[in-house]
């Protein structure tokens, strides 16, 4: 009897590996039929059930993949591997009620699993369950900090909740530690399931939210930054320049007056933010510099007005608040 047993073990290893090897092949269909074989003769066989529920889910069958993920379930109640299969294919078939179920259960058997953590947490927040899941990421990289995939796990809760920068800095270091993650998309094979699924999702997700892993870029960041002082510095110098000219007829000292106040306003909100901005230099010349001009001469014009009066001083300070608009935006 142990002979004919361990006979039996060497035969179901053999079925177990071929299917693996298929499976990081990518020939799905064939490792589905080595466990098939292996599964008519053991109907409770875990390991090769939760194997072929994966290789159902690698394969797009999650219906198929849920059938198997019960039955393993089933054969062992409680098992971790085999619920996070069913909750990957309740997520596929968009049963986002009882996925959310299963997760809740997975955080329950598994408080200091990290994969049993990051694996509900990922399948918590598809389901559109947002604070459990950031919870259960947070535990997951807590648990395992080394692992990147708990990175990846938190950066993918993180961008779903819109938590951008909490996002970029989990995935920047999910990166660090897994450098191959980049390529992870197209990773075949049911050992990477969970893995491929999760930067396929937060590529995705990243790209639509404009995140970069490796940083905001500089030279972006200066452009965007002096772009946005500009356009609300030519903004309130507008405003400014307009009332001053509409009160100039009625009571030309007030109107002066305020073109004085409106000089040395519009000159504080934009000469002080530009003096702490990185790159200001560089930025002008990128073809910032007429906007950056334009608008410095605003205030100047004003100043000359509360000086000397007359209106040419206000049609030059309207004019230039306007050529400073227009070379911002021509430059967005």
């Amino acid at each position: 009897m142990p002979s004919d047993a361990a006979e039996d073990q060497s035969a179901a290893d053999g079925f177990l590996q071929r299917a693996h090897l298929l499976a990081e092949l990518g020939r799905y269909d064939e490792g589905i039929g080595e466990l098939t074989a292996l599964i008519a003769t053991e109907p409770a066989h875990l390991e090769a059930l939760t194997m072929l529920a994966r290789m159902q889910l690698a394969a797009d069958r999650p219906a198929e993949a849920l059938t198997v993920a019960e039955a393993a379930v089933s054969a062992a109640p409680g098992t971790v591997p085999a619920l996070v299969t069913r909750g990957l294919a309740l997520l596929d078939l968009e049963r986002w009620k009882a996925a959310a179920g299963t997760a809740e259960e997975i955080l329950a058997l598994g408080p200091a699993d990290a994969y049993a953590q990051r694996s509900a947490a990922a399948i918590l927040s598809a389901a559109r369950n947002g604070q459990p899941a950031l919870d259960a990421a947070w535990r997951g990289v807590e648990l395992a900090p080394d692992e990147p995939e708990a990175h990846l796990v938190l950066g993918l809760v993180s961008v779903r909740l819109e938590l951008f920068d909490l996002a970029e800095r989990a995935y920047r270091e999910a990166l660090r530690l897994g450098p191959e993650l980049a390529g992870a998309g197209q990773d075949p094979g049911v050992a990477r399931l969970e893995r491929r699924r999760y930067a396929e999702a937060l590529e995705h997700l990243t790209a639509v939210a404009d995140i970069s892993p490796t940083g905001p870029d500089p030279v972006r960041t200066a452009d965007t930054g002096l772009r946005r002082l500009v356009l609300s510095a030519a903004g309130w110098s507008l405003v400014l320049t307009v009332l001053v000219a509409a009160l100039a007829p009625a009571a030309p000292g007030a109107s002066r007056l305020l073109a004085a106040l409106a000089a040395v306003g519009v000159g504080l909100l934009a000469g002080l933010p530009a003096s702490r901005l990185p790159g200001v230099r560089d930025a002008m010349s990128r073809g910032l510099s007429t906007a950056v001009y334009a608008v410095a001469a605003a205030p100047v014009l004003l100043a000359l007005y509360a000086l000397v009066g007359g209106p040419w001083p206000l049609v030059g300070a309207i004019t230039a608040t306007v050529v400073a608009g227009f070379a911002a935006f021509r430059r967005g």
